[in-house]
């Protein structure tokens, strides 16, 4: 960000005219959270996101805002009991921006610990107040907002798992002012727009032979409803064709609940279907039953089939580290605890460097594309760009979501012209997935997503 800035400035740009467009932005934000009467609890500091927020108050004419400027907390701490008092319904913070990179003295602790304490809705500016950007720690203490506007790019510290609790929500205003950004990182933020043009319009004379077979492999007693997850998920891709390959103890229920997807149960004898495009093993074959044949013929499927190969679930163990590429797209999509037991590291060092994780999976497994789940899903391989997720949210913390995805995703990558730019279809595929969990109108998931792609271009 101090380079792209710097850049900017250089270039002829007036830091007046982008703290003028930051303080609309964060009004604009602040209205769509609240409502017309509202009373508004602005914070500002010395620094430029203090600029930020008082330029944000001539924006907000039909709201009741109060402006607090803080330079001494010593001073400031009983103007804001005060102000908190009269319980606005939000709260901008704008005492410190992202160069903090110093433990915050204990009056300005008892500032940040009062903000939290009044149990206020809060709008952070570019970073919540107390939180290192670079590392994702607090300096001693930190503004917990529910939101944050970050401006410009996303800062590493923000999307670090330590930094969610102070984060909350995090979106980015990139049109504040600044040329077009001239440095790159390995982590890119995704976005409405990083799909535009994307998934390509189907022609007019296509049918279910221009769009691939999925065969899934999944279910098992007990677990038969991540098979029909996994082939609802893969449905809401439009494949041309699905093919579920289940144990003998859950063919009945998960045939019972699918209508356009073929279902069979695994024999010895089963060959795979010559026009397969993708494959999907692991969702919900978790027990003991599982027959040895079936684990055989996956990691056969792993190594040798020219195809898209997605590993998921329970056939994440199953899998051996390798060095050697795949003769074609390898996918493997572990949550953290997953990651863990692949990695044989504790779930919480994991967490702790989730993008040396993903890294170090893809490695383990011949640089294997890597969807590592969790907050702020990361998608990428041992080298190259890194998408960091944007949506989602916890109505997906629930049993079968991850078995949607994956079938979403195998379905996706099933389809020729969708397998040009694997990365773009894996991190789209999560992207979709997590904004149906966004939905203010929640049905369900699958509900949500079937509901979404029927309205785009895949009709």
């Amino acid at each position: 960000m101090r380079a792209w800035e710097q850049a900017t400035w250089q270039a002829g740009r007036r830091e007046e005219a982008v703290i003028a467009r930051v303080g609309q932005l964060v009004a604009e934000r602040a209205s769509r959270l609240t409502r017309a009467g509202d009373q508004l609890l602005l914070l500002a500091g010395k620094g430029h996101n203090g600029d930020d927020v008082r330029q944000a108050r001539p924006h907000l004419k039909d709201r009741l805002v109060e402006l607090l400027e803080i330079t001494d907390p010593a001073q400031g701490l009983p103007q804001l009991a005060r102000a908190l008092e009269t319980r606005p319904a939000l709260v901008i913070d704008g005492l410190f921006g992202i160069g903090l990179n110093r433990l915050l003295d204990e009056d300005w602790k008892r500032i940040i610990d009062l903000v939290n304490q009044a149990n206020a809705r809060v709008l952070a500016v570019d970073a919540p107040s107390g939180l290192n950007c670079d590392t994702g720690q607090p300096e001693g203490a930190a503004i917990k907002a529910d939101l944050t506007l970050t401006l410009g790019a996303v800062k590493r510290g923000l999307v670090q798992s330590s930094a969610a609790e102070f984060v909350g929500w995090l979106e980015l205003a990139t049109d504040i002012g600044l040329i077009e950004c001239p440095v790159k990182s390995d982590l890119s933020w995704t976005q409405a727009e990083d799909f535009e043009g994307f998934p390509p319009a189907r022609r007019c004379d296509s049918h279910k032979g221009s769009f691939g077979h999925v065969v899934i492999l999944a279910g098992s007693l007990g677990y038969h409803g991540a098979a029909v997850l996994a082939a609802r998920g893969a449905q809401a891709s439009r494949p041309g064709l699905i093919t579920v390959v289940t144990t003998d103890e859950t063919y009945l229920p998960v045939a019972a609940q699918l209508q356009s997807t073929m279902v069979r149960p695994w024999t010895a004898d089963w060959e795979l279907p010559d026009r397969a495009t993708a494959i999907l093993f692991g969702p919900g074959l978790a027990d003991a039953s599982v027959p040895a044949g079936l684990r055989k013929q996956a990691l056969h499927f792993w190594q040798q089939f020219p195809g898209a190969v997605v590993a998921d679930a329970s056939g994440l163990d199953w899998l051996a580290p390798a060095t050697a590429p795949a003769p074609g797209l390898r996918v493997i999509t572990p949550h953290p605890g997953e990651a863990a037991r692949l990695l044989d590291t504790p779930t919480a060092q994991v967490q702790a460097d989730r993008l040396t994780a993903l890294r170090k999976l893809s490695e383990r497994h011949g640089g294997c594309h890597v969807t590592l789940k969790g907050h702020q899903t990361l998608v990428g391989r041992a080298a190259g760009e890194v998408f960091v997720n944007s949506t989602g949210g916890p109505r997906l913390a629930q049993g079968g979501s991850g078995d949607v995805l994956a079938g979403y995703l195998a379905g996706l990558l099933a389809q020729p012209s969708l397998q040009a730019d694997p990365m773009l279809t894996l991190h789209y595929a999560v992207w979709r997935h997590g904004l149906a969990g966004e939905s203010p109108n929640w049905t369900g998931l699958i509900d949500d997503l079937t509901v979404e792609l029927a309205a785009s271009k895949f009709r």
